[in-house]
């Protein structure tokens, strides 16, 4: 009795479990049906990437729609598989898309109906869908502007673009970059900019479609960069001019240099300030100032601003020191005169000039005597009982003056006439 009611209870149970789930019933395999008709009259129509199918459609209630089966280039196999179902007798046309251009494809097609029954296939029909687009039939690249290339192209003849794709690349792997889109088939030029000075570069141009098919790559052109105007050469600063530096220069081999950039330190090691251009080899930098040395860089800038590097070594200019200062020999007491000799302190002097100071603190007079062509002066004017001072100062023949010398003095007898 116990068994009875296990096995009752085990009876119930996987029925409940049973009921709770939802059984798909396995589908019945596809069986070919010679009775069923069969599609004929397929035409076709191929793009790039798609195939167009026409065919007769079968207007029998038995129809319920069409199986479509394709090889695949990929397979070597041979066969077709199945790639659509039509649920629609009434149907007569498909597209079959994202095909691979200028590739071979074959199809057949067949009738179902609703029992998972198939007719025999169709005819297999071949198909080879148009090569991909070329690209644009002229393009160049134009070489020798500043920090940039120009690529130009004919436009596309073929209505059906819609852009350009534009890929470079740098001479060091084989990989090409996108670098710009061109929307419009008649937009013929590309300005690759903000590229550094002397560098070379390979450009191409695709084409795509408005229905995204890329063409493939145009001719490979190559475009260069514009060098930067060589350094300029033979700085040389003058030393021994008059409260001025005088610079000059080798021309510039380059025939498009528009003018010369002047820069300009107080030391060797500190920033060099811009102080002014000239189309001339030679610049004047009136310092205004005896014994300063100033450092120089000079650049060339060419017609299009690019401007050559600086040198690595400055040249180094000063303007004409003052002359040396005399030395006095002797200032004696003669007479009635006093006759003041000195020693030029170098070659430079061309004349001098005495100085004579006589009392102290407010009431020193000073007298000058100047266009001394000797180096000796003789002073009649003096005082007895007077104290007199005397310097000499050299002045060179473009008007500098030394320092005075060290003042000698000389006490005049109270008795002396």
């Amino acid at each position: 009795m116990k068994k009875l009611i296990l096995s009752i209870s085990s009876a119930l149970l996987i029925l409940f479990v049973s009921g709770c789930q939802n059984i798909t019933p396995t589908p019945q395999k596809v069986v070919i049906d010679p009775s069923m008709p069969t599609v004929k009259d397929i035409k076709i129509l191929t793009d790039m990437t798609e195939v167009a199918f026409e065919w007769k459609p079968v207007y029998n209630d038995a129809i319920k729609g069409y199986y479509i089966y394709r090889s695949d280039p990929l397979k070597k196999d041979g066969k077709l598989h199945k790639i659509a179902t039509i649920d629609d007798r009434y149907v007569s046309h498909y597209v079959d898309t994202k095909l691979v251009p200028g590739t071979t494809y074959f199809y057949k097609m067949s009738t179902f109906s609703d029992k998972y029954r198939e007719s025999e296939p169709s005819e297999i029909v071949e198909a080879k869908t148009m090569p991909l687009l070329s690209s644009v039939p002229f393009i160049k690249a134009i070489s020798g502007l500043p920090h940039r290339i120009k690529i130009i192209w004919r436009p596309d003849p073929n209505p059906r673009v819609a852009k350009y794709i534009i890929q470079r690349n740098d001479l060091t792997d084989l990989k090409w970059t996108d670098i710009a889109i061109i929307d419009g088939r008649l937009n013929a030029e590309y300005i690759d900019k903000d590229l550094p000075d002397n560098k070379t570069y390979r450009y191409r141009v695709k084409v795509e479609t408005y229905d995204g098919i890329v063409s493939t790559p145009s001719q490979v052109v190559e475009g260069s960069t514009k060098p930067l105007p060589p350094m300029v050469t033979g700085l040389r600063a003058s030393r021994d001019l008059p409260k001025r530096i005088e610079l000059r220069w080798d021309k510039n081999p380059r025939k498009d240099i528009a003018y010369y950039k002047v820069y300009r330190a107080v030391t060797p090691y500190l920033f060099y300030s811009y102080l002014a251009k000239t189309k001339d080899t030679k610049f004047d930098d009136l310092i205004g100032k005896d014994g300063v040395a100033r450092y120089y860089k000079v650049t060339a800038v060419d017609d299009q601003g690019l401007e050559s590097p600086k040198q690595e070594n400055p040249v180094m200019g000063t303007t004409l020191s003052i002359p040396k200062t005399p030395i006095i020999k002797n200032v004696v007491l003669r007479g009635s005169t006093v006759v003041i000799s000195w020693e030029p302190g170098d070659d430079r002097a061309v004349k001098y000039t005495v100085i004579k100071r006589v009392g102290s603190g407010f009431d020193t007079k000073t007298t000058k005597y100047i266009n001394i062509y000797k180096n000796s002066y003789v002073d009649v004017d003096i005082v007895p009982g007077m104290s007199y001072k005397y310097s000499i100062i050299a002045i060179d023949k473009y008007g500098i003056e030394s320092e005075p010398s060290e003042e000698i003095s000389i006490e005049i007898p109270k008795g002396n006439s």
